[in-house]
């Protein structure tokens, strides 16, 4: 839902803040005065184009930024999330959009504080606010979204969702398939990967073996110098020189052992001492250990070293480290193994994806058949309504037109296409080349309110959408809109009091000239400004007491 919009230094509005709540907000003001600048500014924040014209006369740039919280809008918090784009965006909001325009023409945007393109700014756009009127806005004449109103009208979520899983595991199957019979004769694949597994399994490639095998080859390669070292360190540590700490220590415990009963805390450093002489006796034993270990064997050494060898010749060829030749062995292992069932498989697969294609069509013919029945229920409700809202004689019909079958289509086997004939007697067309604007505003309202509200985009903006009506008409259309406003927030720009009657809340936007130059100006009504505001629009420049009455009457109808 938008909540906020902020328009500054962009075309005779110099600086402007709306804030918005849920249910209908209309917005009125003088002809000329622009009513529909606020329309043009939710477009430019949506992404489409602007010239540097829209700039306001000396002013460097026009900035516009719009603020959503996104509870009504599950689609687009998930779109940000993927795009990177979900830092919170202020108190109150869960998404800020802005853009400016540089009086030179260039233009930026930012989506939550960050830099944005104008694909992005518009992808997102199209998940938060739809504007009717204009073409180049119109969401519903895509016919993805055409497609999407249907099922949501129909409520065949369920119904859709098994189709898209039976059209995900039918290609799944048919990648499959297509994978293996691409690979052809795979016999010298084979025969290559016997061989290569079988010189990787004739040797121990686990990483702690490897480790192992490279401190042995160590320990051979340095054995005189070990030897020698666990020589040199049992003489000095254990040998009969009066300079041994072996002897040592017995000569200190000895001596302190005599003065021992005049001091008691030296039996303290007695016991230290003899912890100390245990420790030494059992390094000395070590020591002695490890050198009866060791031994120069030169052919034992050279083994050694070809061992090694070979696992860094295979490391270099299969071009990992020796530390990751287990994994290799097991990846050329787990190949061959595919390979020798790919042809098994491939005449498994057949019938699976037959059978695969059979539960999608079976899918597919249900959500067709759910999709007529809707399909007939729209055309219907739209149809009244297109006669209340001044189509007499008019005629919607949701066509649904069928697609090719022989390749999974995740939407089913059908496509829809909004058709209207805007009077009796004409043929339907397709929605996108109705080329009025109110009519295709008055359409569009009609298929929003038969459809009750189910489109996924949260916030709904009609410009013109009584242009060429007025009377009773213009009050059904105030009816329809406010109970479209019951379930999304709409937002109305309107030049008839019939229909500013039936807002939630109201905007007057009005122009004045200062220092040579129009200003246009935007400010919130309360009851007795609008009051007020409905009266100028139904008496004119002369306000009079007939034109107050009549004004208090519409308020109290439409509340009513």
């Amino acid at each position: 839902m938008l909540t906020r919009l902020s328009i500054r230094d962009f075309a005779v509005v110099a600086a402007a803040e709306l804030e918005f709540g849920p249910g209908l907000t209309v917005i009125s003001g003088e002809t000329g005065a622009g009513k529909s600048l606020l329309v043009d500014a939710l477009g430019f924040i949506a992404g489409l184009r602007a010239d540097s014209g829209m700039v306001r006369h000396g002013a460097a740039r026009a900035e516009l930024s719009a603020e959503f919280d996104l509870g009504d809008a599950p689609a687009a918090l998930a779109w940000l999330r993927e795009a990177e784009f979900d830092e919170p965006a202020g108190a109150g909001a869960d998404c800020q959009v802005r853009r400016t325009l540089r009086a030179d023409g260039g233009s930026r945007a930012w989506i939550n504080g960050r830099p944005a393109t104008l694909a992005q700014l518009g992808e997102l756009a199209a998940m938060l606010v739809e504007i009717h009127g204009q073409h180049e806005h119109q969401a519903l004449l895509d016919r993805g979204s055409q497609l999407a109103l249907l099922d949501a009208f129909g409520g065949l979520e369920a119904e859709r969702d098994g189709v898209r899983e039976a059209a995900r595991q039918w290609s799944a199957l048919l990648r499959e398939r297509d994978a293996l019979s691409r690979q052809g004769d795979v016999g010298e694949r084979i025969a290559w990967l016997e061989h290569q597994l079988g010189e990787l399994q004739r040797e121990s490639l686990e990483p702690e073996a490897i480790a192992a095998l490279a401190g042995l080859h160590r320990r051979h390669a340095h054995g005189a110098a070990l030897i020698q070292a666990c020589e040199d360190a049992s003489t000095r540590l254990g040998g009969d020189e009066g300079g041994a700490p072996s002897r040592l220590l017995q000569q200190v415990r000895g001596a302190l052992a005599r003065h021992a009963p005049d001091e008691p805390r030296l039996a303290e450093v007695d016991a230290m001492l003899d912890t100390a002489a245990i420790q030494l006796d059992e390094a000395l034993a070590l020591l002695e250990q490890v050198r009866a270990d060791l031994d120069i064997d030169p052919a034992a050494f050279d083994e050694l070293d070809r061992r090694l060898g070979r696992l860094h010749d295979l490391a270099r060829k299969h071009r990992v480290a020796p530390e990751g030749l287990a994994a290799q062995r097991d990846a050329l292992a787990a190949e061959l193994e595919a390979l020798r069932d790919s042809g098994a498989r491939l005449r498994r697969l057949d019938p699976e994806i037959e059978a695969a294609a059979h539960a999608w069509q079976a899918a597919a013919a249900a959500l067709g058949e759910a999709r007529r029945d809707a399909a007939a229920r729209l055309s219907s409700g739209t149809t009244a309504l297109l006669s209340e809202l001044g189509m007499g004689g008019g005629r919607f019909e949701a066509a649904l037109e069928p697609v090719s079958t022989d390749r999974p289509d995740p939407q089913g086997a059908e496509r829809v296409e909004f058709l209207v004939a805007a009077n009796a007697g004409q043929p339907p067309r397709p929605l996108r080349r109705v080329a009025s604007g109110g009519e295709l505003s008055r359409i569009s309202l009609a298929i929003e309110v038969a459809a009750l509200g189910k489109d996924a985009v949260p916030t709904m903006v009609f410009d013109e959408v009584d242009s060429g009506i007025g009377g009773a008409v213009a009050q059904i259309v105030g009816q329809k809109l406010r109970a479209l406003g019951a379930g999304r927030q709409a937002l109305c720009v309107t030049h008839l009091p019939q229909v500013a009657a039936h807002g939630h809340a109201h905007y007057r936007v009005s122009k004045s000239e200062q220092a040579g130059a129009t200003h246009s100006a935007v400010e919130v009504l309360d009851a007795k400004a609008r009051e007020e505001e409905i009266a100028r629009m139904l008496g004119g420049a002369t306000v009079g007491k007939e034109a107050r009455a009549a004004a208090r009457r519409l308020l109290s109808d439409a509340a009513s």
